[in-house]
């Protein structure tokens, strides 16, 4: 991977970390469940005028947009309008990753390898003690934002096994797929919207749009939408067409780390030691569960093992989009967004996380 590479990477995954905060200053201004409708509204016009529709079957289409843009960011918004802190929310909503390797092997019979099934266990732990501690606070009302964003990552792992089942179905298009998943959110959501923040709220949040709150919530959904979905994914996928998988995805990891640090420079944010190191496990388990073990090769060179069939190729890499146009393996599992294994032709995904 060349120099150039690694800090296009590393400019992708500041990208990331700091659409966390960018969704803090929308919140500011718009209603939870109306912002994800309008988000994704945004990509969604364009996409029906401009972009022709992937070959993948529609109903693969409609379960990636369903967990990716729909379940996945409802929790999410939810969460950080009740209270959950912008840099914890790009930590635990790392909890993609295990949950993707946890339905990939109920639902597609995948087997999990003793290296991922350690890393499930660690990030769990790292998630539980995050729990555990939020739930001392405030008399436990600290905890029910945690559950939410949790619930959010269990989204994008649904979203994922869409993606991952499209792509399969059509590979080569991971861009397509990304843009017409955008399609599925808008109209459930503003029908959600409608029944729970009401007509009047969705009206009121567009008054005072030019002042200080208004501006900077305009621009927060400015940079999640192009910067953070477009610019990010699309930088991203270029990545992962030219480098192994494996040496790209371990630079989404740096997510959290931009969202804590974005959150404390900007919102004044603290993220306590115990939650930053439970935190450190989170992290650890994910890539324990994404790297692969190297074996010699030729002239004292090392290689990756073949990955045995009907074995997910990946705990962690919740926070990757992984895109590189090759028909990918039925055994890869797709851990991104976004929210990505290292399955070479799965670029879609997460990107937009991450969000």
């Amino acid at each position: 991977m060349s120099t150039r590479d690694r800090l296009l990477a590393v400019l992708v995954a500041i990208s990331w970390g700091l659409n966390f905060p960018a969704i803090h200053l929308s919140l500011q201004q718009f209603p939870p469940f109306f912002l994800v409708a309008l988000r994704f509204a945004l990509l969604a016009v364009p996409t029906v005028l401009l972009v022709r529709r992937p070959a993948a079957p529609w109903r693969w289409v409609l379960l990636y947009g369903a967990g990716f843009g729909v379940l996945q960011f409802v929790f999410l918004y939810w969460a950080m309008d009740a209270g959950m802190p912008t840099g914890l929310a790009s930590l635990v909503l790392q909890s993609s990753a295990p949950f993707t390797v946890v339905l990939a092997a109920a639902l597609l019979r995948e087997r999990v390898t003793a290296r991922q099934g350690a890393g499930i266990l660690l990030a769990v732990a790292g998630l539980t003690g995050i729990a555990v501690h939020r739930a001392g606070l405030a008399g436990g009302a600290t905890l029910v934002p945690v559950l939410l964003t949790l619930c959010g990552g269990l989204g994008w792992a649904v979203g994922n096994l869409g993606n991952r089942l499209a792509v399969q179905a059509a590979p080569g298009e991971p861009m397509r797929l990304l843009l017409w998943m955008s399609v599925v959110p808008p109209l459930p959501l503003l029908a959600l919207s409608l029944l729970v923040e009401g007509p009047d709220r969705i009206a009121g949040s567009f008054d005072g749009l030019a002042t200080a709150t208004g501006l900077a919530a305009l621009g927060g959904l400015a940079y999640t939408v192009v910067v953070a979905t477009l610019g990010g994914t699309g930088l991203w996928t270029s990545l992962m067409s030219r480098n192994p998988a494996g040496v790209v995805a371990p630079f989404s990891m740096l997510v959290p780390v931009v969202g804590i640090a974005a959150s404390w420079a900007l919102l004044d944010e603290r993220t306590s030691l115990p939650e930053l190191a439970c935190g450190a496990a989170v992290v650890a388990g994910v890539l324990l569960g994404s790297m692969r073990r190297r074996v010699p090769g030729p002239a004292g060179r090392t290689r990756l093992p073949a990955q045995p069939t009907g074995t997910t190729s990946a705990v962690a890499t919740a926070a990757t989009p992984s895109p590189r146009p090759v028909s990918p393996s039925p055994s890869d599992v797709v851990a991104d967004t976004v929210t990505g294994a290292p399955a070479a032709a799965d670029s879609a995904d997460c990107a937009s996380s991450r969000r």
